[in-house]
């Protein structure tokens, strides 16, 4: 098949070396990659940020990268970006209208609208089939405003763009089951949503293999966008606790503005989380490492005795499954993919978000019991290698794109802009199917 897919804001080849990568550069990177090992040739839509990239680049075999101009050619944060999409639409569909791809995968509720957008002016030039669209949201605006309120920075337009990309696309890929509740109550079809997990690299992230040395006998590992919602605030109060209870534990934190440390004093929330490390008397035992490449990320892992993520909320969540990948124990707050990504009593121990005393008990437990550590640690890399492989994330990929390619027919008229639709209010979860789409 030739597959488009459409990642408006996360370049797959910030990948191989950008400071600003994270979970949707890497899914869109590795997914692609993993699609061109079965076969098939993909060719990734993103923005231009940089007035010298080439309007073409070469992924690797059989992935191409292409860059839209879209707006000014330097970086803009994504929330500022939806105005720019009816030019990154035109541009698409101008593509497309010659070289006709087989599917579209838009990544990103922008990237979403700009995919059905393009599709759509194809389908009125040709007159023909239209192309069958894919959508994957990575994270959806009303789940980022019930938890972060005013501070949501999204465009007013998400509020009712994205459940009509949701309504409108061929099929949506939800990456948990707490996601496709999610879109249910958005009205999705049920019949549209699959549930395809993300994926980890099981060759890079390994038990074995070299480990960083660490300074104390137990080591704490968390790794995010240092960003308040990520909960690193609540680690560092479990840790409080935990030195409290008389255990030499060092925190190891990796993200933020810099890469190894630079520029990381500038950021906001790197200097928020410093004076809470200070104020509570543990800033000794805390290391802020800064952005690290993923690279760089598998002897870091190894050298903890447990990983923490405790975000306020998580769509999916990178970190659990490099850490299981590299045999580590995870504990987690209960939210979004994490719940099914670590398994309770398993993989790791689950806790409730904003609470540090949950925290601080599981890890000790963790740390008090080295046999739990090896257990879970075994248990997580099990399940890396049977559930979360991308060979695997590319197959039920493939499967969903084949399926809609097989059924292509005429487009509905429905688009993805115009007046608000009536709010939906939100559904009961125990009227999901207990089967998924893609298998």
């Amino acid at each position: 098949m030739r597959i488009a897919m459409v990642s408006e804001h996360a370049s797959p080849l910030a990948v191989l070396g950008g400071v600003d990568a994270g979970g949707q550069n890497v899914h869109v990177a590795e997914l692609s990659g993993a699609l061109a090992d079965r076969g098939h040739q993909v060719t990734v839509y993103t923005r231009r940020d940089d007035a010298d990239l080439p309007v073409r680049v070469a992924l690797r075999p059989g992935v191409e990268v292409v860059h839209v101009d879209a707006g000014p050619a330097r970086h803009v944060p994504k929330d500022d970006l939806y105005p720019y999409m009816g030019t990154f639409a035109s541009v698409l569909a101008a593509e497309w209208f010659l070289d006709r791809p087989d599917v579209v995968h838009g990544h990103f509720w922008m990237s979403g609208h700009a995919a059905i957008d393009a599709v759509q002016q194809v389908q009125a030039r040709t007159g023909g089939v239209r192309i069958p669209v894919v959508q994957t949201f990575h994270a959806l605006g009303v789940v980022k405003r019930r938890h972060q309120g005013t501070a949501d920075t999204s465009p007013a337009e998400r509020e009712w763009v994205e459940p009509a990309v949701g309504r409108t696309a061929d099929q949506v890929i939800a990456t948990c089951s707490d996601e496709a509740f999610e879109l249910k109550a958005l009205a999705v079809p049920l019949h549209a949503i699959s549930v395809v997990p993300c994926g980890v690299d099981t060759e890079l992230f390994t038990p074995d293999g070299p480990v960083e040395e660490r300074g104390r006998t137990f080591r704490v590992l968390t790794a995010s966008r240092l960003v308040r919602r990520k909960g690193v605030g609540t680690t560092i109060a479990a840790l409080a606790k935990l030195l409290d209870e008389g255990r030499d534990v060092e925190l190891v934190v990796v993200g933020g503005a810099g890469v190894a440390g630079a520029d990381l004093v500038d950021d906001p929330e790197y200097q928020r989380l410093d004076a809470l490390a200070r104020s509570l008397g543990v800033r000794e035992h805390v290391s802020f490492r800064g952005q690290l490449g993923q690279h760089d990320m598998p002897e870091v892992y190894r050298s903890a005795d447990v990983v923490v993520c405790a975000p306020w909320y998580e769509p999916f969540g990178i970190v659990p499954l490099e850490a299981m990948a590299c045999g580590r124990p995870v504990v987690a707050s209960s939210v979004g993919g994490l719940i099914d990504t670590v398994v309770e009593d398993a993989t790791g121990l689950h806790v409730p978000p904003r609470d540090e005393h949950a925290v601080a008990a599981a890890v000790g437990l963790v740390l008090d019991e080295p046999e739990r550590r090896k257990a879970y640690g075994r248990a997580g890399r099990r399940r890396a290698e049977t559930k979360y492989t991308w060979h695997k994330v590319a197959a039920d990929s493939e499967r969903v794109y084949e399926r809609l390619v097989a059924g292509s027919a005429a487009v509905p008229t429905t688009t993805t802009t115009g007046s608000r639709p009536t709010r939906v209010g939100r559904t009961s979860r125990s009227t999901l199917p207990t089967e998924r789409t893609a298998r």
